[in-house]
């Protein structure tokens, strides 16, 4: 193998162990937090989204009701939906119910964190406190990583170079 692979191959192997990839989960009661990130804003935008799954391992329902930190302004729970082929987005004002053995997806497109009044822009590599209240489980702080402007999930548009190549054959 050159030089030049096995500095790749290294480089492949510190970005796979890198802490800053995937946030560890986060567990309040019978609900754990995962995968808790943002995107980077661009210059002079004043709303940015966050997103995270609940999981609820218990027997009864919990509720998101409330969200807060000081990145915003303000910070709300809010829905996407195709309506009449248009695309609103709108608060839900009584939270965001979390059946039990159920997981929620707050992702690009659906449920979303978000985040007004933006304090700063949001730039890649950033992490950003928050704290999450339930019905139930109480405030859980959770941090959101801030990942590159078009990225489509946590850990960057693909994951980790490891997740996309398989280096099982490769020799050093």
């Amino acid at each position: 193998m050159t030089f030049f692979g096995r500095s790749l191959l290294a480089f492949a192997f510190l970005l796979a162990g890198s802490p800053g990839v995937l946030a560890a989960d986060v567990t309040a009661g019978d609900l754990v937090i995962a995968q808790p990130w943002s995107r980077a804003t661009p210059g002079g935008a004043k709303t940015g989204a966050g997103y995270l799954t609940i999981e609820n391992k218990g027997s009864a329902p919990d509720r998101l009701i409330a969200v807060s930190g000081d990145v915003a302004g303000r910070i709300e729970v809010h829905e996407m939906a195709v309506t009449n082929g248009v695309m609103t987005m709108r608060p839900l004002e009584k939270g965001l119910t979390i059946e039990p053995g159920k997981t929620v997806a707050l992702a690009p497109g659906g449920y979303h964190l978000m985040l007004m009044d933006l304090k700063a822009p949001l730039k890649q590599g950033d992490k950003l406190p928050l704290t999450l209240e339930f019905e139930k489980a109480g405030k859980v702080a959770v941090t959101l990583e801030v990942q590159a402007v078009g990225a489509k999930g946590p850990g960057g548009e693909g994951g980790s170079m490891m997740k996309q190549h398989d280096h099982s054959g490769m020799k050093m």
